[in-house]
């Protein structure tokens, strides 16, 4: 396994659940991932928050501590995760400060190849390491005097004192960015391509995503308008901020959940701009013919998606791997992709649906490999719609999204038919290291 973040953990959890001997890689010192402040590349910055709430968020049966608010910082983040780890004792299996450089296929089996030169056997190979290690940035024709930077570069509000700062991209990164700038720089700016949906965090007091998920599920087009006349409700005309209207229909696109955003708007301590025309020394032109005197460029432009180590042997499609299920490879038997996956719903307790099916079936190859047998077939020739009737976007991002309720509810789908168990409460528990300590202490 390569790879100690959130989606390495879950999986290590279910391979020990199940008695699957493992070997877990990771380049840095400790567990965490992204949300370690000290992972160099690390995206994270000290104002990231988590943009699903506490609730609907978190490793299965492993809520995070109701001390937490309902959106928790990255330091509480991390902490929790480190709390994981700990809880099933997925540290001793751990090699850190130890990177894979190579993977190579040898027959049925993978040759996995470590930074201190050696090389070790394994028949499966599952890669965690996630999708936002490669920043991607635009070109802009001309030249620009200042400073340009990725968003993954930034850590601090303080950056932006007495600067005049460009953001460029909409993400929920460059929104919270954005918002950095507005309350820290001299002058803020955003430069937009399309209109977005804009979801508060919060809808009369809930936590958006508690308030879409915990309910009964309604159909697409009666949740549509409902949420939509509910953001107008709270919003009003977004318009009138400088904002395009959105090209797409309400959650046709990734989710962009901000709350402060609109307060800055509406204050005038961050201004909405078209795309760049043009880089013009100190300044720059954009689309609509306005220009603006910058000393410092951000893109929050994404992050291409790469798994280095073993890229020849995924079939890749506008930068997406094509994965059953965002995991399986269909064309290489036993290598995985955990984490590979665009999704409208929180990653934790996803990962561990996921993490559980993946161990069942590595299982199975040792003691039901007829069933096994019928789950190869499915990764080699099914292909589901997992859109949940969502037409999602035609951008690079989208093409692999998935709704996730089609999701899960296509998992579940696959447990019956091939008999593998769900996640049940208490599952874990034979596993767990803080609770056996405190059954011997009494």
């Amino acid at each position: 396994m390569i790879g100690a973040g959130p989606a390495g953990l879950s999986a290590a959890r279910a391979l020990k659940r199940l008695g699957i001997e493992y070997d877990q890689y990771e380049r840095h010192c400790d567990v965490g991932g992204i949300w370690d402040l000290n992972n160099p590349g690390t995206p994270m910055y000290e104002s990231a928050h988590f943009i699903s709430s506490r609730k609907t968020s978190g490793f299965f049966d492993f809520p995070m501590p109701r001390t937490y608010p309902d959106y928790p910082g990255n330091r509480q983040i991390l902490e929790y995760t480190r709390s994981f780890a700990a809880a099933y004792g997925l540290r001793d299996t751990i090699r850190f400060n130890c990177a894979v450089t190579d993977v190579q296929q040898d027959g049925r089996e993978w040759l996995v190849g470590l930074d201190d030169g050696t090389v070790h056997r394994y028949r499966a190979v599952l890669c965690a390491t996630g999708v936002t290690w490669s920043p991607r940035i635009p070109k802009h024709k001309g030249e620009f005097a200042g400073e340009i930077r990725h968003s993954s570069t930034y850590r601090s509000p303080l950056e932006f004192r007495g600067r005049r700062v460009l953001i460029v991209g909409l993400g929920n990164s460059g929104a919270d960015i954005a918002c950095d700038a507005a309350a820290n720089a001299e002058a803020a700016f955003v430069s937009i391509r399309r209109g977005y949906h804009l979801i508060p965090k919060h809808i009369f007091g809930i936590p958006s995503d508690e308030l879409a998920h915990g309910g009964p599920q309604l159909p697409l087009w009666l949740q549509r308008p409902f949420f939509k006349a509910t953001l107008r409700m709270i919003q009003g005309d977004l318009t009138k901020y400088g904002l395009p209207k959105p090209d797409h229909k309400l959650f046709e696109s990734h989710p962009l959940l901000n709350s402060q955003l609109i307060h800055y708007l509406q204050h005038g301590d961050v201004a909405i701009r078209t795309d760049i025309e043009a880089l013009e020394g100190s300044r720059v032109r954009f689309t609509d013919g306005r220009t603006e005197e910058v000393d410092l460029i951000l893109y929050a432009t994404g992050y291409d998606w790469e798994i280095p180590y073993a890229a020849q042997f995924f079939s890749w499609n506008e930068g997406r791997p094509d994965l059953y299920l965002s995991v399986f490879n269909r064309a290489h038997h036993n290598l995985f992709g955990l984490g590979y996956i665009e999704i409208n719903s929180s990653a934790y307790t996803l990962f561990d649906h996921i993490s559980n099916l993946l161990a069942q079936y590595l299982h199975d190859q040792d003691h039901n490999p007829d069933r096994a047998a019928e789950f190869d077939r499915l990764i080699a020739a099914d292909r589901p719609k997992l859109n949940g009737g969502i037409n999602f976007l035609a951008s690079a991002r989208h093409r692999s999204y998935v709704d996730a309720h089609a999701y899960h509810s296509y998992l579940a789908t696959l447990r019956k038919r091939l008999g593998w168990q769900n996640l049940t409460p208490g599952q874990f528990d034979g596993i767990r290291v803080d609770q056996q300590i405190s059954e011997v202490l009494g």
